[in-house]
């Protein structure tokens, strides 16, 4: 087992195109978080899955942090481990054009709370919490460089009932601002194409009306903290150039972000990713605290027991 689990590790490791020391993170926050996890699921009853949030601003890596504990997770405790993101939830391009025509320009642009299928979420969630050991769910994939969803039947499909579900996304497990709160532009995409606050209103409301009923089912709660908002600009444009690296054959109707592009897409999640960095800290099972080389110095909280890790 510890042999299938070192070379899991290796091959995530050349996929993820880490460096050698990247080591020291997996040692340090993998292995702990994945140690945890294994304790709270073992210490459940019943056959439900345990349910884990990870949230984090753009380029943190939530899906890498996902990968790297669902192999640990797999390999070494036998656990059955299904990953999901909140950004294969996003409406399709059509959807959020409509939306765009209805409510307001901003909302072409994916991310912000609104721009989901809540509805497909929860309808994934329940039948991974109730599927049989024949029974084959289709997880939603979005392709970010294409901006839009992929057809079903490209989607891949988990069979049987999974002992944990690990669920990342950006803006996971977030709680709406005061209304006070909203009044004054955060940024100048805020200040010039939102001057009347519409816009975040209707994402706020979002978040307070709708999103509650996907969060409302995380049993665990993990936040990715960066060090400043300062990293996100920084941090989503390598992932961004990693995308295009990544597609750089066969990219024909792919859209990839040239760096003021990048500049601007990130403005509208600046709000919320300040608001989460303020308060989410405090009540996450789990902070796993960034530095601004993109690695981490510790992981604290009550899951983990002691920030001695």
């Amino acid at each position: 087992m510890s042999h299938r689990l070192d070379r899991a590790i290796d091959e995530l490791m050349v996929r993820e195109a880490l460096p050698p020391d990247f080591r020291r993170v997996i040692d340090t926050v993998y292995y702990p978080l994945a140690d945890a996890l294994c304790r709270k699921r073992r210490g459940m009853t019943g056959e439900s899955p345990l349910v884990v949030g990870i949230n984090g601003a753009q380029g943190t890596g939530k899906s890498t942090l996902a990968r790297f504990v669902a192999a640990i997770l797999a390999h070494r405790q036998g656990f059955r481990v299904v990953t999901l993101s909140l950004d294969d939830l996003y409406l399709t391009r059509r959807q959020r054009s409509d939306l765009a025509a209805r409510v307001h320009p901003l909302l072409r642009t994916r991310g912000v709370p609104g721009t989901h299928d809540i509805d497909l979420g929860l309808a994934v969630m329940d039948r991974l919490r109730n599927a049989g050991p024949g029974t084959a769910t289709a997880i939603p994939r979005f392709d970010k460089a294409r901006d839009d969803r992929l057809p079903e039947d490209r989607w891949p499909r988990f069979r049987g009932r999974p002992d944990l579900i690990l669920m990342e996304g950006w803006c996971l497990g977030a709680v709406p601002q005061d209304e006070a709160d909203l009044v004054v532009p955060i940024n100048r995409l805020e200040a010039d194409e939102d001057a009347d606050g519409h816009w975040r209103r209707y994402a706020n409301s979002q978040l307070a009306d709708t999103y509650p009923a996907l969060f409302g089912q995380l049993d665990v709660l993990i936040m990715l903290k960066v060090p400043g908002w300062e990293s996100v600009y920084r941090w989503r444009l390598e992932q961004e150039e990693k995308l295009r690296a990544s597609r750089r054959e066969a990219v024909n109707g792919a859209r990839f972000m040239a760096p003021g592009q990048v500049a601007r897409f990130v403005a509208h999640y600046e709000r919320l990713t300040r608001h989460q960095l303020a308060e989410m800290p405090a009540r996450a099972d789990a902070v796993v605290a960034l530095n601004p080389d993109h690695g981490a110095d510790r992981v604290y909280g009550p899951l983990v027991e002691s920030e001695g890790h």
